[in-house]
């Protein structure tokens, strides 16, 4: 099969498109390695930094990419915050970079250069790899299978080698690999080209390396009880009807920006309706559907407690790459996707503004009466830093315990794990299913006592995490956690938005009840 190409131009030349992209993308880039160097560490990386000081084959939140990753750049980088998300922005740029490839091949460099601009002008797309997160090699991982499948229906050399890294990727990184699968597997199985592949040897090699990606999360969970796999489809999940989940579409609306978000789903609605035409057509509709549809339908019945705006971004490629597409064939106007990617770049620049703002504490200080008040973003530096002087003023070797495993993981971080730092078991560990793993490290509370008994400790509290009827059932528990609690100190930042304290006190035995008055 030959490639496919454009039959039409809007006016505005390849060479323009080529220099908006290259000087957009390179000013996103400029911003976002600064940003990537000054924001503190979301609480969920300090989390992944912490597995990565902890390699295994999996974990019992999320599989391995992201903490190999971590673990790689600080190697090559040093221990720091760009350090931690060095790799993570060199994939969010390759992504950008297969996207204009893929685009490239199969239609033309207009296409490619079209898809790869919208990409990046995405709020998401444009600030993937600022943070360290599964997301990012999960979507690298998602368009290098597409890239490789398209190839496979291409005959391009080596396309299956592609298309096996790109699924093993997937399942390296998120359990919602399994969201990426069935629009391409319908293509495989009801086309009489996919149907083709099934009888080349390719295929069954892309599937084989597709396993030894999935390989070590079903070892890592039949070893562990199904951790994992339990929090993610059965413990996070209430599985009833939820009316909140009719709002997902709004939601993204938002989040991709209105007018840009209506030409993606017009451009898959249409590449569904010609897929008959084009079985490469047939793909990216399939491909950005599928995503689409199955995130609409696990968020009627699935977690609403967690963010998940994030869950469908891996569609928009296909869907930026039909829109390209239909704009070079003059099926869209040239005005309609002059105005969405505006308006999309503008909603790029807020959220790259919100960060930078987040990395700033005298910019953050404005925000501290405001509902987008960035909590899990500040408070960090100084925490750890009064830590410091207060472990400097105790015995040497006291223990650190923390009273989540948010805060242990950010302290964990400043400490760069010069010494264990614990959790007492939040019920914050248990929402976000980081109980398992803190119990396999024995950083819980029962591996706490097991270690330290009669020790003397230094606790720090974040007094101001959930709801106000959560903080106050959950410190009124704190002085049966530990002995003779006595609070040596509290720190108020940010008009009192985020507030710790610490305290010294004495572990119990292992399976000692402790009685107390609630500590002053």
């Amino acid at each position: 099969m030959q490639r496919e190409t454009s039959v039409a131009s809007d006016g505005v030349s390849t060479r323009y498109t080529a220099i908006a992209f290259w000087a957009i993308g390179l000013l996103v880039l400029a911003i976002k390695i600064v940003i990537a160097d000054s924001l503190a560490l979301f609480g969920d990386e300090a989390f992944y930094w912490q597995e990565s000081r902890n390699l295994a084959w999996s974990y019992t939140d999320v599989p391995p990419a992201t903490a190999w990753l971590i673990c790689l750049g600080e190697t090559l980088f040093g221990h720091s915050l760009l350090g931690t998300r060095s790799l993570f922005l060199l994939l969010g740029t390759a992504t950008v970079l297969l996207v204009l490839r893929l685009g490239w091949r199969l239609y033309g460099a207009r296409v490619g250069l079209l898809a790869a601009l919208g990409w990046q002008l995405l709020p998401l797309g444009g600030t993937l790899g600022v943070m360290a997160m599964p997301d990012v090699p999960l979507s690298f991982g998602a368009v290098l299978m597409l890239y490789g499948l398209a190839g496979s229906l291409q005959r391009w050399p080596r396309a299956w080698l592609w298309l096996g890294l790109g699924l093993m990727l997937v399942w390296l990184s998120h359990y919602r690999a399994a969201l990426l699968l069935p629009g391409g597997l319908a293509v495989l199985l009801a086309s009489a080209e996919g149907r083709r592949l099934w009888r080349r040897p390719g295929l069954w090699l892309a599937l084989a390396l597709g396993v030894l990606g999935l390989l070590p999360l079903l070892l890592f969970n039949r070893s562990h009880e199904w951790s994992g796999l339990s929090f993610q489809l059965v413990e996070r999940h209430p599985w009833q009807f939820q009316a909140s989940g009719l709002l997902q579409p709004l939601e993204q609306m938002f989040i991709v920006t209105p007018l840009l978000y209506g030409l993606l789903l017009w451009a898959l609605l249409r590449g569904w309706r010609e897929r008959r035409d084009s079985v490469i057509v047939a793909l990216l509709a399939g491909a950005g559907l599928s995503v689409v549809l199955l995130y609409f339908l696990f968020g009627l019945f699935g977690d609403g407690l967690r963010f998940r705006w994030h869950w469908p971004l891996q569609a928009y490629v296909p869907a930026l790459l039909l829109l390209a597409l239909y704009r070079t064939r003059a099926q869209v106007g040239s005005g309609w996707l002059l105005a969405g990617y505006a308006l999309a770049g503008i909603g790029l620049a807020m959220a790259l503004g919100y960060m930078a703002l987040a990395a700033t504490p005298q910019a953050t200080a404005l925000l501290a009466r405001q509902k987008i008040f960035p909590y899990n973003f500040v408070g960090w530096d100084e925490v750890a830093a009064r830590t410091r002087e207060l472990l400097a003023q105790q015995p040497a070797g006291t223990p650190l315990v923390a009273d989540n495993f948010l805060l242990g993981a950010e302290l964990d971080f400043h400490l760069d794990a010069r010494q264990v730092v614990y959790s007492l078991d939040h019920p914050r560990n248990i929402k976000h299913g980081r109980a398992p793993q803190l119990a396999l490290w024995r950083r819980d509370e029962r591996g706490l006592r097991a270690a330290l008994a009669g020790r003397r400790v230094l606790l720090v509290v974040e007094e101001t995490t959930g709801s106000e009827r959560e903080r106050i059932v959950w410190q009124q528990t704190l002085c049966t956690r530990l002995r003779q609690l006595q609070r040596v100190d509290r720190l108020s930042l940010f008009d009192g938005r985020k507030v710790f304290s610490w305290y010294l006190g004495e572990v119990p035995a292992l399976g000692e009840s402790v009685e107390c008055a609630v500590p002053p």
